[in-house]
Order: C-alpha cells, then sequence, then structure tokens
C-alpha cells in the first residue's frame, strides 16, 4: 500500500533537518501528539525505505557520502582550540635587556619617552612655580626588544613568567581542522568573542554513527523486582 500524503509530507520534513518530531508537526500531524506520531512513522517499515531511498538519491545529487560527514565530525571533534585562540606568555623589558635593565624595541622609541619626561618636567614647572628637573630614562638596557620572545627563565623582574596575553590567530588564514572547528566571531562589550562547533556534540555524532551508545529501557517492579502485570479479564478480548 502506498504511503499517505501525510506520510509522503513527514518523510520530504524528515529531509529537512532529520527532526522527527518538527518534521511531524510540518507535515500536519498535531503538535501535541508529534512525538509519538514521530516514532511511529519511523518503525513504519514502508516510511523508513522511503526515507532510506531519498537519503540515498540525495547522497548521489550531492555527491555526499556518509564517510565524508564522519570524517568532517571527527575533524571537528578532535581539533585543537589552541591552533584559534590561545594564551601565551611573552617576555618582559627586563627579560633580555643589558645586564637585565629595561630594553627599548628601537633608538626611535627611546628619544620619545625622553622627549616625554622632559614635556612633563616643564608641566610640572609651570604648575608648582619654579623649575623641575626632567627625569630622563637610561638605555643602558639596550635595544632589539621583541615582544614575542619567550621569557628569559633567569629574569629578575618578571621570574621567567612574562607577560600573558590572549592572541587570537588571523582566521582568514585558518587551514585544516581549525578552520572546520571556527563558526565565526562578534564584538562584545568585553572585547571579541570567538565561536566555535560543539566538539562534544560532534564527538557524540561520530559515537552513535558507530554504534558506540547502546540504547535500552529496563521496567523493574517494587524494589527492582520483576514487573509483575496483571490483566483485566475484560481486556483479553480484542477490541
Amino acid at each position: 500500500m502506498a504511503l499517505s500524503r501525510m506520510q509522503k509530507l513527514f518523510v520530504k520534513e524528515y529531509l529537512v533537518d532529520l527532526n522527527a518530531t518538527q518534521a511531524a508537526i510540518r507535515a500536519g500531524y498535531s503538535a501535541k501528539t508529534a512525538e509519538q506520531q514521530a516514532s511511529r512513522l519511523l518503525t513504519n517499515v514502508k516510511v523508513q525505505a522511503e526515507i532510506d531511498e531519498a537519503i540515498s538519491k540525495r547522497s548521489k545529487r550531492t555527491e555526499i557520502t556518509a564517510d565524508m560527514v564522519l570524517q568532517r565530525w571527527w575533524d571537528i571533534a578532535t581539533a585543537d582550540p589552541n591552533d584559534i585562540i590561545h594564551l601565551r606568555r611573552t617576555c618582559c623589558r627586563y627579560c633580555f635587556g643589558k645586564e637585565h635593565q629595561y630594553q627599548w624595541r628601537d633608538e626611535s622609541e627611546y628619544e620619545q619617552a625622553v622627549q616625554r619626561a622632559v614635556n612633563d618636567a616643564k608641566q610640572k614647572s609651570l604648575e608648582d612655580g619654579k623649575e623641575v628637573q626632567p627625569i630622563i630614562p637610561t638605555n643602558d638596557g639596550g635595544y632589539g626588544f621583541d615582544k614575542l620572545e619567550r621569557p628569559h627563565p633567569k629574569c629578575p623582574n618578571c621570574l621567567g613568567e612574562g607577560r600573558e596575553g590572549v592572541h587570537i590567530e588571523d582566521t582568514r588564514h585558518l587551514a585544516g581542522k581549525a578552520k572546520l572547528l571556527y563558526a565565526g566571531l562578534k564584538t562584545t562589550n568585553a572585547g571579541i568573542e570567538i565561536k566555535m562547533q560543539d566538539q562534544g556534540k560532534a564527538l557524540e555524532n561520530v559515537a552513535r554513527h558507530l554504534g558506540m551508545f547502546k540504547d535500552k529501557v529496563e521496567l523493574t517492579g517494587n524494589e527492582g523486582g520483576p514487573l509483575q502485570v496483571i490483566f483485566d479479564k475484560g481486556m483479553t478480548k480484542d477490541a
């Protein structure tokens, strides 16, 4: 016997998102009983055969196989979030300065610091009504500071801990598993929020696909004993 109109609609809607309950509602079944109807429909041999055939045809059209989807889930589940965003520790200004003194990036940065010291002294002199000598910073630590260097383990200033900071990779150049894990970003009052795919859900999908979850229902009676079912005599007759 051919499928009914609503059963055909259910098959069509089920292929949209594989959500049986929502598919039943969209097919015209009552929202109150949609979950039960969906369960019944999925256990209907003819309905299931129609779904399998439709999925097979779609797979051929799109050239997308179950193995390809499984591999994508696995790649998301095993991707390393550190390839997108991570906390890193970099050197402080004293790590690699001569004799661990303050190190400048270059002469230009040092000269700007000297000029700021002179300007601050002039401003202070005007405010106090007397001459104030500028406190000129020293350049004894030399030049060449690179903020991306690892901390010096013997630095007396940071004690080898360096300076911590959050680093976000350039998302335009993400590749491999990291590109699959990345799900976008948004700017908030607190800063940038990185979005990622749900790795736990991806791993669950892999496990279910491989049949690692054995869902079963056990019925027990009082105190865990066997369930006793008592039928009324009137219930033994066919309705």
